[in-house]
């Protein structure tokens, strides 16, 4: 039973993940200017998307979104996605990837400095 439970986690996780992904690329393409997109998963379920230009200025809107579910949680209508309940974030690069230093000064920008999960 438990082999059951475990496939099925990593089955939600690959959709999760392609979802995502997909998203990543719809951003990108209707974001000329990015150079990549913001990732900003929250403990609830829901994540928090936008594109980023070369100077780490926004490149597209921010989008918020729950996989499989028609609108994002409760929760994230009343605070909008809260830093508070930030489980994970990054910034999916488009390659070729800006150089490390330009990374690292958009990184701060845009995500702040202190230590994340990925």
């Amino acid at each position: 039973m438990a082999s059951k439970t475990k496939k099925a986690r990593i089955s939600a996780k690959l959709v999760a993940e392609k979802s995502e992904e997909a998203m990543i690329a719809g951003i990108l393409e209707g974001s000329p200017d990015g150079i990549g997109v913001v990732v900003v998963r929250l403990e609830c379920g829901c994540r928090k998307m936008a594109a980023v230009d070369k100077d780490g200025e926004p490149a597209s809107k921010v989008i918020i979104y729950r996989d499989q579910a028609e609108s994002i949680c409760e929760k994230c209508k009343e605070d909008n996605g809260d830093f508070m309940r930030v489980a994970e974030s990054f910034i999916h690069w488009v390659q070729p990837e800006p150089a490390e230093g330009q990374k690292q000064l958009i990184f701060a920008k845009v995500l702040g400095t202190a230590p994340t999960s990925h």
